[in-house]
Formats: C-alpha cells, sequence, structure tokens
C-alpha cells in the first residue's frame, strides 16, 4: 500500500491496529471457511473508517475479497424517522441512536454477503439526511472472504431499567422527562440490535479516554468541515448532537471492555496505546 499517503500521526495506528486486524480478519476467515464478520465499536470520531479502509486494502494485497460496511449507511430514511417522530418521541428524528436503523436490511446485507450472487450496498448522504437513491448504490459479487463492519454503538446491550430512570444530560431531563425517548431506544437495544450483533463473529472496540474527549472529536471534525466547505454545524449544534449519543457512549466505555474480543486504548489524539 501506499505509506507515503498515510498521514504520519496515522502510521502508528496502520502498524498497531491495521496491520494486526488484517491478520485477524485473515485468520478467522481460514478458521471458518466462510465468511467472516468483524465488528468494530468506537465512539465519533475514533477513526473506525479510516481504520476499515486502510485494514481493507491490506486484506486485498494478501488476496482477500473484503467489503467494509457502517452502521451510519443502515439509517432510516428522514421520511421514516419523522414517522418515529411523531408516533412515539420528537427526539427519533435525529439518526443516531438505536431504533434509527433499519436493523433488518442490515441483517439481510450481511447474510447476503455469505452468499453467491449480487450485492447491493446501501449508502446514506449526511449532508441530506436521507439515503442516497438506490441507483447509486455499489453492487459487488458475493460472497466475500471478510466482511469489516463498523458503527458507534456496533456490540452493544442494553441498560437495566434503573440507569434510565436519572437523565444523563440535559437533553434528556428537558425534552425527554419521562423516559419515553431513552426507553425506546433501550427497548430497541435489547430486541432487534441483538439479532444484528450476533452475526458478528469477533467484536473490536476502539476505548476513548471519555465521552468529553469523543464529544471534543465531533466538534473538531465539524470544525474541520466548515474550513474546507463552508458548511456544518456550530460548535452548540455539534453539542447538542453528540448529547444524544452520550447516554449509550457512556455505557459502552463502561460495559464493553470486559468482553470485546480485542479492546484497542486510544489517547485524547486517538493514538492506540498497544
Amino acid at each position: 500500500m501506499a505509506d507515503e499517503a498515510l498521514p504520519e500521526s496515522f502510521r502508528r495506528t496502520v502498524e498497531v491496529v491495521c496491520e494486526p486486524l488484517a491478520a485477524r480478519a485473515q485468520r478467522l476467515r481460514q478458521v471458518r471457511r466462510r465468511t467472516a464478520i468483524i465488528g468494530l465499536s468506537g465512539p465519533q470520531g475514533s477513526g473506525k473508517s479510516a481504520i476499515v479502509a486502510v485494514t481493507k486494502r491490506l486484506l486485498q494485497a494478501r488476496g482477500v475479497s473484503t467489503v467494509t460496511l457502517s452502521m451510519d449507511d443502515f439509517y432510516l430514511t428522514r421520511d421514516a424517522r419523522q414517522r418515529l417522530a411523531r408516533e412515539v418521541h420528537p427526539l427519533l428524528a435525529t439518526r443516531g441512536p438505536p431504533g434509527t436503523h433499519d436493523v433488518a436490511l442490515a441483517g439481510a446485507v450481511l447474510e447476503q454477503l455469505r452468499l453467491k450472487g449480487k450485492v447491493t450496498l446501501p449508502r446514506f448522504d449526511k449532508a441530506a439526511d436521507n439515503r442516497t437513491p438506490r441507483g447509486g448504490w455499489e453492487t459487488i459479487a458475493s460472497p466475500v472472504d471478510v466482511v469489516l463492519f463498523e458503527g458507534w454503538c456496533l456490540g452493544a446491550v442494553a441498560q437495566g431499567a434503573a440507569a434510565l430512570r436519572e437523565p444523563v444530560n440535559a437533553l434528556e431531563r428537558d425534552e425527554d422527562p419521562q423516559g419515553v425517548w431513552r426507553g425506546y431506544v433501550n427497548e430497541q437495544l435489547d430486541g432487534p440490535y441483538q439479532g444484528l450483533f450476533a452475526r458478528l463473529h469477533d467484536l473490536i472496540l476502539l476505548e476513548a479516554p471519555s465521552f468529553e474527549v469523543v464529544a471534543g472529536w465531533r466538534m473538531e471534525q465539524e470544525r474541520k468541515l466548515r474550513e474546507r466547505t463552508g458548511a456544518g454545524m456550530t460548535d452548540e449544534e455539534v453539542a447538542r448532537f453528540v448529547a444524544h449519543y452520550e447516554r449509550l457512549t457512556r455505557w459502552v466505555l463502561s460495559e464493553m471492555p470486559g468482553r470485546a474480543d480485542w479492546v484497542i486504548t486510544l489517547d485524547k489524539d486517538r493514538a492506540p496505546f498497544v
């Protein structure tokens, strides 16, 4: 691969995360003798997309057919989320938490990638806050050897009912005082999402130092987007947006390290400690 195209700050990540991840995925494929589905869980801004992109290149260089998928590409359409906002709770209009993904579609795509045929991969346009037209989706031949599936809540489990009683931030306190939204999110995570996550053969966690660091990463992303394109959320808008993710991000950081198959601890600059 073209190492010269990689930022210097990312080269250590390639060495201690991407290369071992590629070797791990290849071994799992050889042991299973069929498609291996690797889950990479990590909070917003932790580098998931870059890691799976580089790992895919490493695997393909070894002759291992690889597909990358993101939970983000399985968000419900804007119309579907607006319907949930009307029928269940207004906060469900905002994409991100469990309950705002098309879990059935994600499961169907993962299943198709194991079988012989053609698979069409959905894509979501975050700028338009909607799924891209189906005519623009990529179609690939299957089965593939490895699927690298990344998502901020991938592999998460539900909280106990008692944990939902107290709001974790002003958004929950002011806009979900009865706990309807967080209860719905938790129920979805405990139901359909567990069926999807059961398809994973390996669960890897990018462990951030704290939620506060994650919020800073997200603000940094938007600032760079504003500088590059002139569009993007303000810091205040980002703060409200990430508040939708706060409860589950904190829960994943406290609960998942004890059961993930591989935990990659990151510092505040996203550099791995491993």
